[in-house]
């Protein structure tokens, strides 16, 4: 903090707050709040005091409380750019992202040498999809920060969305060359997918990995990338080990209850029983914009978005939360859990939702009469979509279930997919999902379509003739030649499908025996 910011406090509490801002460095909320709290009751209206009481209440969650203190403090510093920035962060921890990006810009306008405030803009910006809005502040970040190892690796992750795959690789590896242990940027880099790790990556990332005191959530990191090195190495027993040590890390900070989820997908099915959907609906019914892609993760989703996405009446919109967001702010609404409303509601609150629904996607209609939404959350969710949007289609993509299992846990997952963690996990899940596929295929006969992942490879012309045709497109040859789209992706596998198609990505025959308790436990799927 500079002396201005301290400027009007007694020494006290500039002392208190000096080491209260310590402790907030180190997102050590437990040890700043005493001393914030000793600094308010010495003059609890002060703008810096205010501002460390607010980070503190959004780092623990409490983000009504830390806007409204933020909002005191601008009060009396309208143009202080610190401010502005704290301000940005709590609107995003509360979800108001728009809100978030006009206060990160204010910050930026007020300060532009603030470093922070273009790193929070960019990743803001990148979170809603907005790539290519990210990547000038986030360039702009790395130039004021040069060290800034977080800011890298974002900058980093943005470039892959892009498609810039070697300037993602150059970006990871000069985080590393900062900072050698960063286990983001390892991951960055394991999780380009086409980049190869050679031995001496191999080699450091071993001593990262067995780091003894190594927090617990970056070493699972490093395990998943250490696999990836492994594999790269030809090492495919040693990988397998080192996926068994990561995943019970990651599933100790991800706790799966498999049994809840399967009555869960139980209630869904029964729910939509009696609920009218799956009938002929008008060629401009409401909805019939959105082409849904569901699927387990690591399935071909994101190769068919790109195929479909390539069509140049369609715009490739990726991970939308939009159709999760309005399930869930009708339940808050009615006070009642998701599926348990869904027989008490009637043809117009379908329609109000699909409303609500088409609102919220309105950005991705700006272009091309037509969108994708491939969201992982949206498998129990088509039924309700099919009754909001009964114009819509939807699209399954299904892969070999071993090869998927596989995949999953090969894979560390920024947020989500906690079944993925364990192997007994894992073949419940497929086993839930592919019941819950069939109950939605088995309603929706003319709207629901399932792309095997295996077909498209074996003669991709004629998968592609038919998965256009099944979404009312005409043919495009562009279609097949998805690789040179130039759109983002932000995907794990965002730079595999920058590249032809390839009939040889199958890996569970690399593992051999290895992956025996992962086939017993899949049995018949």
């Amino acid at each position: 903090m500079t002396h201005g910011r301290m400027s009007g406090l007694s020494a006290e509490a500039a002392r208190l707050l000096s080491l209260a801002g310590e402790q907030l460095e180190r997102r050590d909320v437990a040890r700043a709040t005493p001393l914030i709290e000793g600094a308010r009751a010495l003059q609890p209206n002060h703008p810096e005091v205010l501002r460390l009481w607010s980070v503190a209440h959004t780092l623990a969650g409490r983000t009504d409380e830390a806007i409204l203190a933020l909002r005191r403090a601008l009060d009396a510093l309208p143009d202080d750019a610190l401010l502005h920035n704290n301000l940005g962060s709590a609107l995003r921890a509360s979800g108001d992202m728009e809100g978030a990006i006009a206060a990160f810009r204010r910050a930026t306008e007020l300060a532009p040498s603030l470093a922070a405030a273009w790193y929070n803009l960019g990743r803001t910006l990148k979170a809603l999809a907005l790539s290519e809005q990210a990547g000038p502040p986030l360039e702009r970040a790395v130039s004021l920060a040069p060290r800034h190892v977080s800011a890298r690796i974002v900058y980093g992750d943005n470039l892959k969305a892009l498609g810039r795959i070697d300037e993602a690789e150059a970006a990871y590896r000069k985080a590393l060359r900062q900072r050698s242990d960063a286990a983001f940027a390892w991951w960055g880099l394991a999780n380009l997918k086409t980049v190869r790790f050679d031995a001496a990556d191999a080699l450091a990332l071993t001593r990262c990995f067995e780091q003894a005191d190594r927090a617990e959530d970056e070493r699972a990191v490093l395990g998943f990338a250490l696999a990836k090195a492994l594999e790269d190495q030809d090492r495919y027993a040693e990988a397998f080990a080192v996926l068994g040590q990561a995943n019970a890390l990651r599933r100790r900070q991800q706790p799966w209850d498999a049994a809840a989820f399967g009555r869960s997908v139980d209630a869904t099915i029964a729910a939509f029983r009696n609920i009218p959907i799956g009938a002929p609906s008008e060629p401009q019914a409401q909805g019939h914009e959105v082409i849904f892609i569901v699927s387990m993760p690591r399935s071909g989703s994101t190769l068919v978005e790109q195929i479909i996405a390539a069509h140049p009446d369609v715009e490739g919109a990726g991970e939308l939360p939009d159709l999760s967001a309005v399930i869930a702010e009708e339940s808050r609404r009615r006070g009642v859990a998701f599926p348990e409303w869904t027989t008490s509601a009637g043809a117009d609150d379908w329609e109000r939702l699909g409303q609500r629904y088409l609102e919220r996607t309105a950005r991705w209609r700006e272009r091309h009469p037509r969108f994708t939404d491939k969201s992982l959350l949206n498998g129990p969710y088509v039924g309700a979509a099919a009754a909001m949007l009964p114009g819509a289609r939807f699209v399954h993509c299904r892969r070999d279930a071993l090869e998927t299992a596989l995949s999953c846990y090969r894979q560390w997952f920024n947020h989500g997919q906690a079944f993925s963690y364990a192997i007994e996990d894992i073949a419940a899940y497929v086993r839930d999902h592919e019941r819950l596929m069939r109950a939605w295929s088995d309603r929706l006969p003319q709207a629901f379509f399932t792309q095997v992942y295996e077909d498209l490879l074996a003669d991709p012309d004629a998968a592609v003739h038919r998965l256009l045709d099944f979404c009312g497109l005409a043919f495009d040859p562009r279609c097949l030649e998805f690789h040179r789209s130039g759109r983002s992706v932000r995907t794990a596998s965002a730079a595999q499908v920058r590249e032809p198609l390839r009939r040889d990505t199958g890996r569970a025959g690399l593992y051999g025996v290895a992956l025996e308790p992962l086939r017993r436990a899949l049995g018949e799927v």
